[in-house]
């Protein structure tokens, strides 16, 4: 692989793994020769883009990549946008809001809003996910042919949270049925009480780049059912339009 692949595979890595680590440990985790993990450990931390953590060599995501993102932030003034239509959702339900995203061929929640409940419901924000795990996951591939979508993800990332077995035909059925409702909901398959909704946020109109999301407790899912559904709806449809050709940059760099 050329330097360039391999530096931004080790910094995926550090993000993946969610702390530090040796770089032989790196070279391992990316399956890359130890040395050219050495070498190319040297010249992230001389950029800045990597740091030290500790006296025993590990390295961690520099704050060279934090001026970055506060950059990239103030170009595309994507983050503003978004932020208020999660405020808005949340303050309209009183649910968790999130934007969500692709991650190569994950889902991660890029943004999230917290609704006034006594009691707290969210994720972790930028944690790579299976996308049969998700609503959104049914949204995301929604422009995809089935060949593609199950060349796209990978047959274990069909295997549930609690050990069984998502069928192919299945998940492209609820794929199918998303793309023609411009909505998907169900039970939440990562927890016990909660319901997740979810609306595309599009490009052109054809192209699903990322979703909004309600995250509501089951009761409350069925109590509110149509209303949530049509406030995702009309909020992902009025994104849509304002993003314009910057929902390009959604797909490529992300939102965070």
């Amino acid at each position: 692989m050329r330097g360039l692949d391999r530096a931004f595979e080790m910094l995926a890595y550090l993000r993946e793994r969610g702390g530090p680590a040796r770089p032989n440990e790196i070279a391992i985790g990316i399956g890359a020769p130890k040395s050219t993990a050495y070498e190319l450990v040297n010249a992230l931390l001389a950029t800045g883009v990597l740091e030290y953590a500790d006296g025993d060599g590990r390295v961690f995501l520099g704050r060279k990549l934090y001026f970055l993102g506060l950059a990239y932030q103030e170009h595309f003034d994507l983050t503003r946008e978004c932020k208020a239509y999660l405020r808005d959702l949340a303050t309209q339900t009183r649910e968790t809001a999130q934007l969500c995203m692709l991650d190569g061929n994950k889902y991660t929640v890029a943004m999230m809003h917290e609704g006034a409940r006594p009691f707290r419901i969210s994720a972790d924000v930028g944690e790579p996910i299976p996308l049969p795990w998700t609503a959104s996951g049914r949204l995301l591939l929604s422009h995809m042919s089935d060949a593609e979508i199950l060349d796209f993800i990978p047959p274990e990332d069909f295997v549930l949270p609690d050990g069984s077995t998502l069928a192919t035909e299945v998940f492209l059925a609820e794929t199918e049925r998303a793309r023609q409702e411009g909505v998907f909901s169900f039970d939440s398959l990562a927890d016990t009480f909660t319901h997740c909704f979810a609306a595309p946020v599009s490009q052109d109109g054809t192209t699903c780049v990322a979703t909004l999301c309600l995250i509501s407790p089951r009761e409350d899912a069925v109590r509110n059912f149509d209303a949530y559904r049509e406030a995702l709806k009309s909020a992902a449809r009025d994104l849509s339009g304002k993003l314009g050709d910057n929902a390009i940059a959604l797909t490529k760099s992300g939102i965070a």
